[in-house]
């Protein structure tokens, strides 16, 4: 979706996002650390979390290493879900709610939620982030240098991505904190950094990809210069056009790239610190971002400012699938946030969606599909006309 703005414009006022329901359960955990004082540290916070797709429900996960699932109608754990699980990294929720899939140090864990069989995929292997595709047949697993790739329905490895052999010189000790596949599934964004590069510590170099899945073959890839290590998320826009992440330069910022070529699409959206936590609406038309004890909520198109909000220290964040509530979390803090999206910015934006064209991407149907030799033709087709220019 390329923007016509040139100036983002910011005419929101700071204001307390008040909580409608707060999850409590997750544990302090102590661990020891490689400090002078060689004592035990005591850490609290959800690390990941993910919506079912109906809104009801949703998944989080902490370094008190359990996995909760929570009813948001009820307010409650559902605790007969709860899973023990070693350093967790990721929690994802297919978008037909067939699967969970939980990544961390012990590799990834997916179960069938109808039948409860599970499976173990690059097992003893630490995955830092995980996606599942929009028809929910693929699921992408970063890990030390390479993204691998299965088929859901399988089991079976079905793309192998390394990034290492297209880095050279320095950049030799890549990990992925980011992925995400496009709505039509061809493709794989991978926000890619380098622990060795930098100086100084906490400045890293950052390199944003885009794969085509079914030939594993590196479409465009992008140094985004990004100042430091982050997680946060990255997200394609309506018809697969562009690609949205954060770049915590000096001057911290959330770009929109062109998906064929990387370069800036539009203003970015202005931040003046680290960004930590990013969320876009289905339908590409909210966006929410987190930094320095802030959350604020824009208008995509538009780059307008609707809402500035003080909140300590967030770390998450997470539009529901409807995108009237915000999920959040915060450092320090072992408690999850639902608040509903204000009234006059739910009025505001589903004014500027029902003017548009954009599809809810939750509701994308693609033909689920399998690799090499057993790519169905129609769906070659599908992929290989997606990289025509219009």
């Amino acid at each position: 979706m390329a923007s016509t703005s040139t100036q983002p414009i910011a005419t929101a006022d700071k204001s307390i996002l008040t909580p409608v329901m707060t999850l409590e359960g997750h544990e302090p955990w102590i661990e020891y650390m490689s400090l002078p004082d060689g004592e035990q540290h005591e850490f609290k916070n959800v690390s990941c979390m993910s919506y079912f797709p109906d809104g009801k429900e949703i998944m989080s996960g902490s370094g008190d290493k359990t996995i909760r699932r929570w009813d948001l109608r009820k307010g409650k754990e559902i605790e007969k879900d709860r899973e023990d699980y070693e350093d967790v990294k990721a929690v994802g929720v297919s978008r037909d709610g067939r699967w969970v899939v939980i990544a961390g140090k012990k590799g990834i864990k997916v179960r069938e939620v109808e039948t409860g069989i599970v499976r173990t995929f690059h097992e003893d292997d630490l995955t830092w982030c995980i996606n599942i595709s929009a028809d929910s047949t693929l699921l992408a697993g970063g890990s030390f240098r390479e993204v691998r790739i299965w088929n859901l329905d399988t089991g079976e490895l079905v793309a192998n991505l390394d990034t290492v052999e297209l880095e050279p010189g320095p950049f030799d000790q890549p990990f992925p904190g980011a992925l995400r596949f496009s709505g039509d599934s061809c493709k794989l964004a991978v926000s890619l950094y380098d622990l060795r590069q930098g100086n100084t510590i906490g400045r890293q170099s950052h390199r944003l990809q885009v794969w085509d899945v079914q030939t594993q073959k590196l479409i465009v890839q992008k140094p985004t210069d990004n100042g430091s290590i982050s997680n946060s998320p990255i997200f394609w826009t309506t018809n697969d056009k562009s690609i949205v992440a954060v770049s915590n330069t000096v001057s911290s910022m959330i770009y929109e790239y062109d998906a064929s070529t990387l370069k800036t699409v539009g203003a970015p959206f202005k931040h003046t610190s680290h960004v930590g936590g990013l969320a876009l609406s289905s339908d590409c038309v909210l966006l929410a971002s987190s930094y320095n004890g802030t959350i604020k909520l824009w208008a995509f198109e538009s780059r307008q400012l609707l809402a500035s909000f003080d909140v300590e220290s967030p770390i998450t964040l997470l539009l529901s699938p409807d995108s009237r509530q915000l999920a959040y979390t915060r450092y320090n803090d072992t408690k999850i946030y639902i608040c509903d999206i204000p009234a006059n910015i739910l009025a505001s934006i589903e004014s500027t969606s029902s003017k548009s064209q954009h599809p809810d991407l939750l509701n994308v149907r693609v033909l689920a599909f399998s690799f090499l030799h057993t790519i169905p033709f129609s769906i070659i087709v599908r992929c290989n006309t997606s990289h025509r220019a219009p």
